[in-house]
């Protein structure tokens, strides 16, 4: 007996589900994906006991006839692809043609749809039962579809087994629920937990696509978010390998554009859970936007806090691969070198823009410290009505701003504090940076990242007025504002005023480098090697000589004055994890910038170090004309705001 068989229809399908149906999460997921292609304006996804006992998705699409409804639930049945062509540039959400048949194998499953042009009134119905084929008839039903999955995996009692308890499982689904949302406002969504209408959440027509985004975001967690919209457009120029020698000297132009909201300075959160990242509208994970998101805000955010953001991809198709994972969880970009740099770019201009609109408002008459005053009123005049950009809400905790890129070297920083700083904006771009492609490799940008200016659209704490109070510990500074009471830290302020004083002064210049007196061979791996040989020229600009002695060994010969290192094989390992972390881009004196954090840190004024009233007054003028005033060089906040609700609340004036 031949021992290589061909696996049974039923066999197969199941071993599908292992791949494509992981929990009850996973089967509303392609089941609203399906109901997504089909043009569905409204969509109903109904639970119980997490998905174990019940999932009921409906739709009003196009709906299938019988021949239709009976072909998908066949193996790699799809009305999306046609040819092998068609993969290279997918449009819509599903198309391998797997998840229905799947999912019919292992659950007890009801397929009721009625096509949109059909004048008989009468609806297809359809039941299978782990896989088996039990009956076809007809029923009444309104135009659209509606699947219905009863007990999951109760042909695989191992694979129920590994269910985690309802609650969990709903939280997965919810999760989904919540990206599906967001990435399609103009779909209404209904969710109904056993029996209980949980989200109901109308399709958002009025407005543009950011407008009906903001809706969407508010309507699911609420009017306290502090967040700002970006909006920034780019073409790449993508090398193509040649299909004879594999040589890369085609360039196909591509159209990217970035847009949605990101959170303004103060908002973070101590994991990723918030960052939402949707690419031609399908959700996605992908390392390098993580990071990329990370660069964006560099120098912004403490260790350990990460970006809030609701980011949206729009690129052409054909330069993104949606088809390298099993659930379609993740991407691979043709070019993602040139992608991460756009992201980046995006968040930090946004950031950067941010800041440049307050000093832009705070460039009023009564741009500096008012006169100590008891009632707010007095300056009424002068006040900016909006929400404080820190202020906390139940979904994202504060945790201060952006800053820039860069770094290095150190030269003479004045001991005394405040009144010796006239530190100037250094101009945001990429005259700043060297990129790692060629300058063609990102053509243009043909649009600034856009920032709200609709009333109620977060305003920068440092565009408002404010008044100097006093100092308590002779550290921290106390302001007030038209919207409450501001702390500052003083040794926090002057460590940024004075980190970006210094990067203004050293990226004047190239990038020094110093020979070294013996010269260092360095042996990597053929994947550091590889990087290593594509970006020479580059690291040659930041300082660091590296010319090639041997297929996979390297001569170091030279590295910047600010960089000191004992071990030459562990410095180029961990420039090389530096790089690929930062992605496409990186700040010159970026190798050195610890060495400007600590030197600045050194020199700033500390506690107990006493200012009079105007160097104060200095202190917080030059804090205005930072590129990134939120946060010192380590990421903590230099200013916390408490607004008069606050106030209120901890003195139990409001509930």
């Amino acid at each position: 007996m031949n021992r290589v068989q061909l696996l049974p229809e039923n066999v197969a399908n199941q071993i599908a589900a292992g791949e494509v149906v992981e929990r009850p999460a996973s089967v509303v997921k392609e089941l609203v994906e399906n109901a997504l292609d089909a043009g569905a304006k409204n969509i109903t996804v109904e639970i119980r006991a997490g998905g174990r006992a019940l999932i009921r998705v409906t739709d009003d699409g196009c709906g299938m006839n019988r021949d239709d409804a009976l072909m998908a639930l066949e193996r790699h049945a799809t009305s999306k692809i046609r040819r092998a062509e068609d993969l290279l540039s997918i449009s819509t959400m599903g198309f391998r043609g797997e998840a229905v048949p799947s999912i019919a194998s292992v659950s007890r499953f009801t397929l009721t749809t009625r096509e949109q042009d059909d004048q008989s009134g009468e609806a297809t119905q359809i039941v299978v039962n782990g896989g088996k084929l039990l009956d076809v008839k007809t029923a009444g039903a309104p135009v659209g579809t509606s699947i219905e999955v009863r007990q999951l995996f109760f042909n695989l009692p191992a694979r129920r087994k590994f269910l985690r308890a309802a609650e969990t499982e709903h939280t997965h689904i919810l999760h989904y629920f919540t990206l599906a949302a967001l990435a399609r406002p103009q779909v209404g969504f209904v969710l109904i937990r056993d029996g209980k209408q949980l989200r109901h959440l109308p399709a958002v027509v009025s407005g543009d696509a950011m407008q009906a985004l903001g809706e969407r975001l508010r309507a699911l967690h609420g009017a306290g978010l502090s967040l700002m919209q970006v909006d920034h457009r780019a073409v790449l120029n993508e090398r193509i390998a040649r299909e004879d020698d594999g040589s890369e000297n085609a360039v196909a132009p591509a159209e990217m554009r970035v847009w949605g909201y990101i959170g303004t300075p103060g908002v973070s959160r101590s994991s990723r859970e918030d960052q939402n990242v949707f690419v031609n509208s399908r959700p996605v994970e992908n390392r390098g936007i993580n990071f990329a998101l990370s660069e964006g805000y560099h120098t912004a955010l403490m260790k350990g806090r990460y970006p809030v953001c609701c980011l949206f991809i729009e690129i052409d198709s054909a330069a993104v691969d949606v088809n390298i994972h099993p659930a379609k969880r993740e991407v691979k970009f043709r070019d993602e070198r040139a992608v991460r740099r756009v992201v980046t770019d995006t968040v930090r201009n946004a950031l950067l823009a941010f800041h440049t609109r307050s000093q832009q408002q705070a460039a009023r008459p009564a741009t500096a410290l008012a006169k100590p005053s008891i009632n707010p009123a007095d300056d009424a005049e002068d006040v900016v009505p909006a929400e404080p950009p820190e202020k906390q809400s139940t979904l994202f905790s504060s945790g201060p701003p952006p800053a820039p890129t860069s770094p290095d070297v150190s030269s003479a920083i004045p001991e005394k504090a405040a009144a010796t700083v006239d530190a100037k904006p250094r101009p945001a771009g990429p005259a700043h940076e060297l990129s790692m492609d060629s300058p063609a490799h990102i053509e243009s940008a043909t649009a600034a990242p856009v920032l709200p200016t609709a009333p109620g659209a977060p305003v920068p704490l440092l565009a408002v007025p404010l008044r100097l109070l006093g100092v308590i510990g002779k550290l921290y500074v106390i302001l007030e504002s038209d919207r409450g009471l501001v702390l500052l830290d003083q040794h926090a302020a002057h460590e940024r005023i004075l980190f970006e004083q210094m990067l203004t002064r050293l990226e004047q210049g190239d990038a020094p480098s110093q020979r070294l007196l013996l010269p260092e061979t360095v042996e990597l791996t053929d994947r550091d090697s590889h990087f290593i040989r594509e970006n020479l020229d580059s690291l040659t600009r930041l300082g660091i000589g590296l010319s090639e002695f041997g297929d996979r060994t390297f001569l170091l010969d030279a590295l910047p004055p600010m960089v000191k290192s004992k071990d030459p094989r562990q410095f180029v390992t961990t420039l090389i994890d530096e790089l690929k972390a930062v992605g496409s881009g990186v700040n010159k004196l970026r190798l050195g910038e610890d060495v400007v954090t600590k030197t600045v840190c050194r020199h700033a004024v500390k506690a107990n170090d006493s200012l009079s009233r105007p160097e104060l007054e200095k202190l917080v003028e030059d804090l205005r004309h930072c590129t990134m005033p939120y946060t010192c060089p380590h990421g903590r906040p230099t200013l916390i705001e408490m607004d008069f609700r606050e106030l209120e609340k901890k003195f139990g004036r409001v509930q």
